[in-house]
């Protein structure tokens, strides 16, 4: 029995109505070369646009009134410029890139593919090439800038002390959590330092912030600018007054009868080792620490009265540590540190050394870092001239002549200097009223050297201009020993203290 084969099929041709080139039947009877010469999806699409830039803030302008940060060939750009062309929603959007122009030449490119269907459903793909021109317009922020009418809101910033350790200490967070992105502008000034925005809200967020860092205080006002009386609108100037507690790292504080009952029985003179949201306070003498909030402290103002300015150099010749049983409690004890040893510790002043055989006798909670032969900074009370009503009220015996309150590390300051390969940034470039005020930036930066716990909340990086140049092919090498920054500051004599990660 013979198997017929199934009858192969063909695929009918016909002609093109134009060249006559034989093509697959479609609507419209016509081959893909002539129905491009023919129809254009693109001719509702402009071909040339204008997209406008501001030179002072680096922003583009999108339609109406909003102005949007993008970088060059970005996708925010991108979207940008497929918004100006009107009639893009006509066809189908398949593709879309940015075609290389000069950085300079003030033009861009955007080559785009789209879709559309011609002639009885014949679907036709196309690419072309649209040109933006990039013209100049000021926007309204710098054009309120430039007119010297260009915040709306003002954030003071003021501590009232004769020490800045503070001051550089919040400088440096701001820094660190970017809180200063959205000022139009920072002033310093004598006591601290104005920030500027553009509106009430930025500034709020900026009081928020630094009243979850450090203690303070703060009020507003409002200034009437404008009033439009037919839509019944408002134009004010807002400003905000924020007062860091006058209290600085390193001093000794007087405490009111009344607070140093509140915080557990606490010594009434405490010195103040750490300052973050709230005030650190320690009694030297037996190790009792206590945490100030800021509406406790203005509930019960004092100030401080010594300040580190006033710091003298002693020289320990003994030292006994004071046993955990030897120690006195009472009921209703506040907390007492366990990152502190008290110690009977024998002083004399570094100045008086060899010519005087009195020693000083005190009590100390530094007993953990200081030996025979060091050298520790301190407070003369029995010496300095104390004008504070708290102090006035205790009984002079029980106050003791000299209260210490950090290990010396180095003699030599500037040597110190010379050999730090770290900085820190700022948020001004003229620091003269930062940095070198009677030398509390370079104290700042030896606290960093010297506290570890500090450092972790601080971006601390590489200083260039220091780096010691070294041969590649050492590095390189297997037995070379490598440096690390632990063993850079041991050259500095810091033997008791942590190094963490430099960024």
């Amino acid at each position: 029995m013979e198997v017929l084969s199934e009858p192969v099929r063909q695929e009918s041709m016909i002609l093109c109505c134009i060249c006559g080139i034989g093509i697959e039947p479609n609507p419209a009877n016509m081959c893909v070369a002539c129905l491009r010469t023919q129809v254009d999806v693109t001719e509702n699409i402009p071909k040339q646009a204008t997209i406008y830039f501001c030179k002072g803030c680096e922003r583009y302008l999108q339609p109406p009134a909003e102005w949007i940060h993008a970088a060059l060939e970005s996708r925010e750009l991108l979207t940008l410029c497929l918004k100006k062309l009107k009639g893009l929603n006509r066809v189908k959007l398949i593709d879309a890139g940015f075609v290389w122009t000069e950085p300079h030449s003030m033009r861009l490119k955007v080559k785009l593919t789209v879709q559309a269907e011609v002639m009885g459903g014949t679907v036709l793909q196309q690419v072309f090439v649209v040109e933006y021109t990039v013209n100049h317009q000021m926007c309204n922020d710098c054009h309120r800038t430039e007119a010297k009418d260009y915040w709306r809101a003002l954030v003071q910033v003021r501590q009232r002390a004769t020490n800045k350790k503070t001051f550089y200490y919040l400088e440096q967070l701001i820094l660190k959590y970017r809180a200063h992105e959205q000022t139009l502008g920072i002033k310093p000034i004598h006591e601290g330092l104005d920030f500027f925005y553009a509106n009430e809200a930025s500034a709020r967020k900026m009081v928020d912030f630094l009243s979850s860092i450090i203690p303070c205080r703060y009020d507003h006002s409002k200034k009437l600018i404008s009033h439009d009386i037919h839509s019944n609108i408002y134009n004010y100037k807002v400003t905000y007054s924020v007062e860091i507690v006058p209290i600085s790292r390193d001093s000794i504080v007087c405490l009111p009868r009344k607070l140093s009952h509140q915080l557990g029985g606490i010594n009434s003179i405490c010195l103040v080792y750490k300052i973050t949201n709230f005030v650190h306070l320690i009694d030297v003498s037996t190790g009792q620490i206590a945490e100030l909030s800021a509406t406790l402290y203005w509930r019960h103002t004092f100030n401080s009265i010594c300040d580190p300015k006033q710091l003298i150099e002693y020289t320990v010749m003994d030292i006994e540590q004071i046993k955990f049983k030897d120690r006195k409690f009472f009921p209703g004890q506040g907390t007492i540190s366990n990152k502190h040893v008290i110690a009977d510790v024998w002083v004399v002043r570094s100045c008086d050394l060899g010519l005087t055989e009195n020693l000083i006798h005190t009590r100390t909670h530094l007993g953990h870092i200081l030996k025979p032969g060091d050298t520790v900074l301190g407070y003369a009370l029995n010496d300095s001239n104390i004008n504070d009503e708290n102090f006035e009220m205790l009984n002079k015996d029980v106050v003791p002549d000299v209260i210490l309150t950090k290990k010396n590390y180095t003699q030599d300051r500037a040597a110190r200097r010379r050999m730090r390969d770290w900085k820190l940034k700022h948020m001004i470039q003229d620091k003269d009223n930062m940095a070198t005020d009677n030398n509390d930036y370079y104290e700042f930066l030896e606290d960093l050297e010297e506290d570890p716990e500090m450092r972790q909340h601080i971006n601390i990086y590489k200083d260039s201009r220091k780096l010691i140049p070294v041969d590649t092919n050492e590095l390189s090498d297997p037995n070379c020993p490598q440096i690390t920054l632990e063993e850079m500051l041991d050259d500095l004599a810091f033997d008791d203290i942590e190094v963490s990660h430099v960024l």
